[in-house]
Parts: structure tokens; sequence; C-alpha cells
């Protein structure tokens, strides 16, 4: 299981002295127990991959915000800092699509729902997000989506 991988791999940090891999895996786990609370569970138990992924799939998406935010402010410092940590949280990611295979299926599913002007947009992202979920990044389906009724 994911969760527990990860909290295999705060020993390793340690002994390697990587001050980003275990901050990182230290911030995933508090992040998995936090998730485990909310949903009424107890904090020792342990979540599926699917939930760590939608976990992990989040504190990535907290990182980029957080790099655009810095990029924005001057703070080239703390873009690193971001930048680092963003780099170890997507290693346990799956690789996403690229925007040439959103494309492709955004194509076929477009033709499948007979959607041929842009104000039934919503009705195509939302169909390609339920097919697409956890394959692919929602910012660059709505970029295809956008592109497509261009």
């Amino acid at each position: 299981m994911l969760h527990e991988e990860i909290k295999g791999k705060i020993k390793e940090a340690m002994i390697a002295k990587d001050t980003v891999r275990l901050e990182v895996y230290r911030g995933m786990v508090s992040a998995f127990t936090n998730e485990l609370v909310a949903k009424g569970r107890k904090p020792q138990e342990w979540l599926s991959d699917e939930e760590a992924i939608a976990v992990i799939t989040r504190l990535s998406k907290q990182r980029k915000d957080s790099i655009e935010q810095y990029t924005k402010g001057g703070r080239e410092d703390l873009v690193a800092e971001e930048k680092a940590q963003l780099a170890v949280i997507e290693t346990f990611l799956p690789q996403l699509m690229s925007k040439d295979e959103i494309k492709t299926i955004a194509l076929a599913k477009q033709s499948e729902l007979g959607i041929t002007d842009a104000t039934k947009k919503g009705m195509l992202m939302s169909a390609l997000m339920k097919d697409l979920k956890a394959k692919a990044d929602g910012m660059d389906v709505k970029e295809v989506v956008d592109n497509l009724f261009a």
C-alpha cells in the first residue's frame, strides 16, 4: 500500500539526511491522517491506494499553486523549495496524459455526445473529467476543451 510505503521512506530520508524528502514524506503522512479523520476513520488506519493518490494529487496542486504565487511575488528562493518538494511528490503520482492524448479523447467524446456549439462546453468537460479522472490534469482538459470551441 502506498500509505505504508511512504511511512517506510521517512526512515530512509532521515538516514540520508535528505531534509526535502523527509519534509515531504512527513507532510504526506500528516495529510493522510487528516484525510482519515475527515472521513470519520481512526488515524491509525491506512488509506487505500486510490485515496492516497487523491491526497497526493491535492498536495501536488497545492505546490503548483504556491510556485505560481511565489513566482508572481518574485520569491525565487521559495519557488526553488516548492519545485524540489513537487518533484518528490510527483514520483508517487501516475503518469498523466498529454494534451494530444486528451484532445483525441475529447474529439471522440464530442462527436459521441453530438456537441457542436460552445454552450454545451460544460457538458463535454463534465463527461471528460468523469472518464479521465486521475488520468489527466484538469487544467489540461479545460485548455483542450476551450481550444475545441475557439
